[in-house]
């Protein structure tokens, strides 16, 4: 991901998630422009700043890169959930979804 996908990426995630900049700015222990800054592409957070932005968007750093999972927390949340079933449940779940995706 170069320098000016970053701040789209985190402008969506945040607006996915239904915050201001302003809000997850201080969220995160920072000035209330921060965020607002990064998305401008003013800025890029340091390393321990980043790790801080990925856990209150409840999601991994290479969740963050991976630019085709437009809904990364629902999808670990989902993944945690899967992780629970039996080889039945999960062969109805996998055949559930592949019609869904045949319907697209």
């Amino acid at each position: 991901m170069y320098e000016d996908e970053f701040p789209a990426r985190l402008a969506r995630l945040r607006a996915k998630k239904g915050v201001s900049s302003r809000d997850m700015s201080l969220s995160i222990g920072q000035n209330t422009g921060y965020i607002s800054n990064i998305e401008c592409g003013k800025a890029l957070p340091s390393m321990s700043v980043f790790f801080y932005i990925c856990e209150y968007l409840n999601i991994s750093p290479s969740d963050f890169f991976d630019e085709g999972n437009e809904n990364p927390e629902k999808l670990q949340a989902l993944i945690s959930d899967l992780k629970r079933l039996d080889d039945e449940q999960l062969d109805s779940i996998s055949t559930l979804v592949r019609g869904l995706l045949k319907n697209k």
